[in-house]
């Protein structure tokens, strides 16, 4: 049996990947590509997480594609439009026919002589092993472990009566209409759920051990919707987007350089929405802001569920389940029919892929990530890693525009390969997130790659900067190394130009 070849492979069907293989199937439609998606439908994170209330915690104005406009007057948009919203993109751009669906990629080994990768995927459903070969790769398969959520066991959790479930795996069936709910976590998941929740249920409380900063944002954009009764929808919506981002990246800025201003901005805001009487214990966390990322609460929902007396917070640690609830150690007792465990999720880059090259396992903790795109010394392989103090996909859209450019120039040059090589010594112990320190990120530092001292090893988390670095400098830096036919570095004539 033949086994199928692509110029290119894109893994995972999710924003980031409908959202790269826009740019490169509009600028190179002559070449092969294929969409590897693990999941039978097209969304990834949207498509899997169906807990109450999921939305964006990023205006889709900046959180959408730049080349497809989000149309909507609501600045979060709700798990299930965001899923359509996908859908809409990879019919509209022709990717449908495209798209592998129920394929787990869990191998890609590179040949230097063919100077091709070999994807390995299992068909889960049929439980059969599939394999394909690309030129080039590009995992786009998000940064957590599809399989299972960050679930720490809790002492005597099987004595308990009721239900225990975590968002990642929400039971389409569970109904909590009239009960008592204990949300454990206080990150962007329970600050979403609690609202949603509550409208039905008879009490929530939310359990947390520290506390997070949580903004109020306005759920409609009243600027946009004042703006369109004079000017065209497209152009109000360029001008949401930059609005947005300059906003955005202006209060990640002021966070890192007045950090104690900040605070005191932060808790005022906090104290002045959930209103008086308030114990701010329950709502000073332990960080500075932006040192982890800010929950958003949209018409300040969250806060209206406290006010009302529909929910309310606790700050405690858990000592052990009864049957009954939750013991903390403080001795108070939380009754509940149903516990969900909002913990967290469980990191895994690039789909749990294993890398190898002719035949040896890349160590991915020892590579550094070059523009934050690419891996040193693994030739022709990309992927899509978003911001953590911005919208996910502005790094997409500008992953796949460089990689156009890259293809542009490796054409140019006649290049079937290319790599980043470092020759200057950058190489440094920093993971490539050690400014960011929630829980999640913490728990997998010696999973991630490493940042570089400086140049385009360093990962900065600065829309502005990587926007410069991959539309306009140069692609051909002295860093990456293009290996062409009639040089030491191949062996053969390019496949890429040979089929654009």
């Amino acid at each position: 049996m033949t086994t199928p070849h692509f110029d290119m492979i894109i893994i995972g069907a999710g924003l980031s990947g409908i959202g790269s293989a826009c740019h490169i199937a509009r600028e190179y439609p002559n070449r092969s590509m294929a969409i590897i998606e693990r999941r039978e439908r097209v969304g990834g994170t949207w498509d899997l997480f169906r807990y109450p209330g999921i939305r964006s915690d990023s205006d889709m104005a900046s959180f959408g594609y730049n080349f497809k406009p989000w149309y909507s007057n609501e600045v979060l948009a709700k798990g299930a439009d965001i899923r359509h919203y996908v859908r809409e993109t990879a019919d509209e751009f022709g990717l449908s026919d495209k798209i592998h669906y129920g394929l787990h990629i869990t191998d890609a080994n590179w040949s230097s002589e063919t100077k091709r990768w070999t994807l390995t995927a299992h068909h889960e459903q049929s439980g059969e092993t599939h394999q394909f070969t690309c030129d080039f790769m590009l995992t786009c398969a998000g940064y957590y472990n599809f399989d299972k959520g960050y679930r720490p066991t809790f002492k005597d959790e099987e004595n308990f009566h009721g239900a225990i479930v975590h968002p990642q795996f929400w039971p389409e069936d569970l109904d909590y209409s009239g009960k008592k709910v204990v949300v454990i976590g206080s990150g962007a998941t329970a600050i979403t759920m609690v609202p949603a929740i509550s409208a039905k249920s008879d009490k929530v409380t939310m359990l947390q051990r520290s506390p997070s900063y949580i903004m109020a944002i306005p759920d409609l954009d009243k600027i946009s919707m004042l703006l369109k009764k004079f000017l065209p929808r497209k152009l109000v919506f360029k001008m949401a987007r930059k609005r947005n981002i300059l906003f955005q990246r202006g209060l990640f800025l002021v966070c890192q350089r007045w950090p104690a201003f900040m605070r005191k901005v932060m808790l005022w805001h906090m104290r002045r929405q959930v209103g008086p009487g308030v114990d701010m214990r329950h709502f000073s966390p332990n960080y500075n802001p932006w040192e982890q990322r800010l929950c958003a609460a949209p018409n300040g929902d969250f806060f209206k569920s406290l006010r009302s007396g529909k929910a309310d917070i606790v700050t405690d640690h858990i000592d052990h389940f009864s049957e009954k609830g939750i013991v903390l150690k403080s001795g108070q007792t939380l009754e509940a029919d149903i516990i969900v465990a909002a913990t967290g999720l469980d990191v895994q880059l690039m789909g749990g892929l294993n890398l190898a090259l002719d035949g040896k396992k890349v160590d991915m903790p020892r590579k550094m990530t070059y523009k934050g795109i690419m891996l040193e010394d693994v030739p022709n392989y990309a992927w899509i890693f978003g911001y953590t103090n911005a919208p996910w996909t502005l790094k997409c859209d500008i992953g796949g525009r460089y990689l156009c450019r890259l293809f542009e120039q490796m054409e140019r040059r006649g290049a079937n390969v290319v790599r980043p090589v470092d020759r200057a010594g950058c190489a440094s112990e920093s993971s490539m997130l050690d400014d960011f320190a929630p829980g999640y990120i913490m728990r997998a530092r010696d999973r991630m790659p490493r940042q570089g001292l400086g140049g385009p090893w360093k990962v900065t988390m600065h829309y502005g900067k990587d926007r410069k670095m991959l539309i306009e400098d140069p692609v051909d830096d002295g860093i990456l190394r293009f290996e062409r036919a009639g040089t030491a570095d191949t062996n053969q004539a390019s496949h890429l130009a040979a089929s654009a």
